[in-house]
């Protein structure tokens, strides 16, 4: 069984990623041709936990200030909410120790 701090670690290190490639693409925005970087995601089945890559779009439709601040904005969600598991685990664990000690 994977442990839940390997898993929010990896949706922590994807959200982050995420919000990498948004404010890189806000950088961006008036660079000609430039296309936009996205993050994909996949689940990692051993640890259970998720993979990140940066990928380029295929189209050259260039950057929406409101759509990356949406993508920056789910990031951010996305960031808490495994900051909170990882929270949750080592509460988790305090308690069993104290119930053992």
């Amino acid at each position: 069984m994977a442990s839940i701090s390997s898993i929010g670690s990896s949706g922590l290190q994807a959200a982050q990623l995420r919000l990498d490639a948004s404010a890189n693409n806000v950088a961006n925005m008036n660079t000609p041709g430039y296309r936009r970087e996205v993050v994909a995601q996949e689940e990692v089945a051993e640890s259970a936990g998720v993979r990140a890559t940066v990928q380029r779009e295929q189209d050259a439709k260039g950057v929406a200030l409101e759509q990356e601040a949406v993508e920056q904005m789910s990031a951010t969600y996305a960031f808490k909410a495994n900051l909170q598991t990882i929270k949750t685990q080592d509460e988790m664990m305090g308690s069993l120790l104290d119930v053992k000690a």
